[in-house]
C-alpha cells in the first residue's frame, strides 16, 4: 500500500536535504510519494529541494501558515492509504516507513503509531505520552520529571520506566515521525488549523482516542531527532529549550488546546499552576546567597508576564490569534 510522506519545512535547508536522502536510501522498495511544503523559507529551501529532489511533490508558501495548516495542504492532495508526518529535523533508521506501516497494517484498530525517538547523543527522547493536565504540568515545569526520568510516578507523563522496547497503546505521539491511517483522517479529519504550531498532533489523537481509534508506539520504527530545528531559527520569539519551543507559541496553542477539550476551568488550572511556580520560583530567588539568582528571577518573570499575554492574546484560550503568529 502507498504511503504519503508529508514535510513542513521552515529555514531547514541542510537538515531538510539529509532528512529527504536518509528518506529515499532507508525506505527500501516502499511505495512512497512525497510532498514538501516550504513555509516561506529565506534559505532556498524550496530551491535545494527543486534543484536535488525532483521526484518530490513541493508547495511552496509566500507566508508561514503554520505546521498544522501546512499538513492540510499536503493531505488535500496526498492519495496513499497511509500518511506519514515526518519533521525535517528527524533522520529515519533503515526500514522504519515499513515496519510502521506493516505493524498499522496488522492492527485494524490502530489509527496512527509513532515510532522510536533519539537524540544526537543517543539516548532515548520521549516518544510515548499521556494527555496533559495540571499535575504533570507541576511535574514537567518544576524540573521532577527531568530529573527522575525514569520514574513510573514522577514522570508518568512521558511513560518514565517503560523501556520503550516493545509496542505500547499511549495517549498521543509527537508529531516528528507519526503514521495515520486514511480511514481514521477522512472521518475525523486532519489537523485543527487553530493550532498555528504545537498541540496539534495531541488534539488529533485526543479525538482519534474519542472518535474509538487507538494509538500505539512502536520500537520498531526508530528515528534520529535533533528537535526544535524549525523553531531555533526564529531569533525574535523567546525559546524555550527544556521543550524545544517558543515560548509564546506553546502557551497560546496550550490554552486552545485545554479550552477547546476540557473547558474554561482546565485553562486557568493549568495556567494557574505554571504562574504560581514561577511566583514562587521568583520569591526563592530573592534570598541572598542563592546561585544565579538575578537570571532565575528575570526567566521567571518573563514567563509569568507571557502567561498573562497568551491568554489575553486567546481570550483564556477561545480564540486563536491571526497568522502568522
Amino acid at each position: 500500500m502507498k504511503v504519503s510522506v508529508i514535510i513542513v519545512s521552515y529555514n531547514t535547508r541542510e537538515i531538510l536535504a539529509r532528512c529527504l536522502q536518509d528518506l529515499f536510501d532507508k525506505s527500501g522498495e516502499e511505495e512512497m510519494e512525497v510532498f514538501v511544503v516550504d513555509n516561506d523559507s529565506a534559505d532556498d529551501s524550496a530551491e535545494m529541494v527543486a534543484k536535488k529532489f525532483p521526484q518530490i511533490h513541493l508547495i511552496v508558501n509566500r507566508e508561514n501558515c503554520g505546521f498544522a495548516a501546512a499538513n492540510n495542504q499536503a493531505w488535500e492532495r496526498a492519495g496513499g492509504e497511509f500518511i506519514l508526518l515526518l519533521n525535517p529535523d528527524a533522520y529515519i533508521r533503515q526500514n522504519a516507513v515499513r515496519n510502521v506501516r506493516k505493524f498499522l497494517e496488522s492492527h485494524s484498530d490502530c489509527g496512527l503509531c509513532g515510532g522510536r525517538l533519539v537524540n544526537l547523543d543517543g539516548d532515548l527522547d520521549p516518544s510515548a505520552r499521556r494527555f496533559p493536565n495540571a499535575w504533570y504540568k507541576l511535574l514537567t515545569v518544576s524540573g521532577i520529571s527531568a530529573r527522575l526520568p525514569g520514574s513510573t510516578f514522577f514522570n508518568r507523563c512521558n511513560f518514565g520506566g517503560f523501556p520503550h522496547d516493545h509496542p505500547i497503546e499511549v495517549d498521543w505521539v509527537p508529531g516528528t515521525f507519526t503514521m495515520y491511517r486514511r480511514q481514521l483522517l477522512e472521518k475525523i479529519g486532519f489537523f485543527d488549523e487553530r493550532f498555528y504550531i504545537y498541540y496539534e498532533e495531541t488534539d488529533l489523537c485526543l479525538r482519534a482516542k474519542r472518535a474509538s481509534w487507538k494509538v500505539f508506539f512502536t520500537p520498531d520504527a526508530e528515528v534520529l531527532h535533533i528537535g526544535g530545528a524549525c523553531s531555533k531559527t526564529r531569533t525574535d520569539k523567546e525559546y524555550d529549550p527544556a521543550a524545544s519551543q517558543i515560548l509564546i507559541f506553546r502557551m497560546r496553542s496550550e490554552w486552545l488546546y485545554f479550552r477547546k477539550n476540557y473547558g474554561l476551568a482546565a485553562v486557568l488550572v493549568n495556567a494557574g499552576v505554571e504562574w504560581c511556580w514561577h511566583g514562587l520560583r521568583y520569591l526563592v530567588n530573592c534570598i541572598p546567597g542563592k546561585k544565579n539568582r538575578k537570571a532565575k528571577k528575570i526567566s521567571s518573570v518573563t514567563i509569568m508576564k507571557k502567561i498573562q499575554i497568551s491568554l489575553r492574546e486567546t481570550q483564556c484560550g477561545s480564540v486563536s490569534p491571526s497568522t502568522p503568529w
